[in-house]
């Protein structure tokens, strides 16, 4: 996963293309394992994600079974593998599970994360004169389609009285996204942490307004239904899933210290790292996959299917699986505020 300079500011590797992103990167090789025993877990992972975490918290210790770690650059070509049976469990942001249930994938949302919205933002240029998202008519904004950012546009133009008919919509990845941005060519950009920490600690744009309020700020475990109906496989689910959340609790607590390994994993310098963990990282907190998150997600499949970007009705109920909620809170709990 390569990264090369833009003038002004270092881009982020593609490998960071974090879990809301679009795209059609495929998975990298060679990643290694972990553990041992005769049960082996495929694990869909993104730079800087589930493993990095995992291992700075010591949670890959002690393993009776076997991670097989795959990384890829983006949630839907991670939901690929996982229809494909290549991966077993994977984790991605709001948006793509949605896309995979349109598309007819076999995936089932085992576990989510509820965090802030507050790093997935409409970010505009520093001298720009928009101060108010209702400012956007009639302006172009770049976002990745198919991503949680491009849903937190719809959303947050919802709520300034507009809709996507209303802006030029430029659906550009964030490498070219950036550099759009940094040249002035869109108007705004529609994105998420890090990139917009990335932005802020430049100074090269501030915030427009974020996804607070205006979308559900969940993530998702997504497995594979072949790998969970082997009773060995669900038995090395459940204590990876079981391993993540005591993960999370320990980032909550090691903020910076999480942040020098993220920095250092992903080529991300330790600045925009440690405001990306502030801001977003930190405040997620383990939920239970329950009614309400079912219902969150149905909006965003049904405002998809009115846009015409999926090209059927979703049920998202039928792509969750219930097992691992244990005693969970529900998904409705207020992330932790740092």
């Amino acid at each position: 996963m390569r990264r090369r300079l833009l003038p002004a500011a270092l881009l982020l590797p593609l490998s960071l293309l974090v879990t809301s992103c679009g795209g059609d990167a495929t998975a990298g090789t060679g990643d290694g394992t972990d553990g041992s025993g005769s049960v082996t877990l495929a694990v869909g992972d993104q730079k800087g994600g589930s493993e990095a975490v995992l291992r700075a918290a010591g949670e890959l210790k002690n393993l009776k079974y076997r991670i097989k770690w795959s990384t890829f650059t983006s949630g839907p070509p991670l939901l690929e593998a996982v229809n494909a049976k290549a991966v077993d469990i994977g984790g991605v942001g709001n948006t793509p599970p949605v896309f995979a249930a349109g598309a007819g994938s076999k995936i089932a949302v085992v576990a989510a994360q509820h965090g802030t919205s507050l790093g997935d933002a409409i970010l505009v240029p520093k001298g720009s004169k928009l101060t108010a998202p209702k400012q956007l008519k009639g302006r172009s904004v770049a976002v990745a389609q198919g991503s949680s950012a491009h849903y937190q546009l719809v959303a947050s133009l919802k709520a300034a009285g507009l809709t996507l008919k209303d802006v030029e919509v430029k659906y550009l990845q964030p490498a070219d996204a950036l550099a759009a941005f940094n040249s002035g060519k869109v108007d705004a950009w529609a994105v998420w942490d890090p990139y917009t920490a990335q932005v802020l600690q430049a100074k090269q744009g501030r915030v427009l307004t974020t996804g607070e309020g205006v979308t559900n700020g969940l993530a998702f475990q997504v497995a594979a239904p072949g790998a969970l109906r082997d009773p060995k496989k669900a038995a090395a689910i459940k204590d990876y899933l079981a391993r993540l959340r005591r993960a999370q609790v320990w980032v909550h607590d090691h903020q910076q210290e999480w942040a020098k390994v993220w920095a250092k994993d992903t080529g991300l310098p330790y600045e925009v790292a440690l405001a990306s963990v502030r801001r977003t990282n930190s405040t997620r907190v383990p939920v239970a996959v329950d009614k309400p998150l079912v219902a969150s997600e149905q909006q965003i499949a049904d405002t998809f299917t009115a846009l015409g970007l999926i090209p059927k009705k979703v049920d998202f109920g039928d792509f969750v699986d219930t097992r691992f909620n244990g005693d969970l809170p529900p998904s409705t709990t207020a992330p932790a505020q740092n």
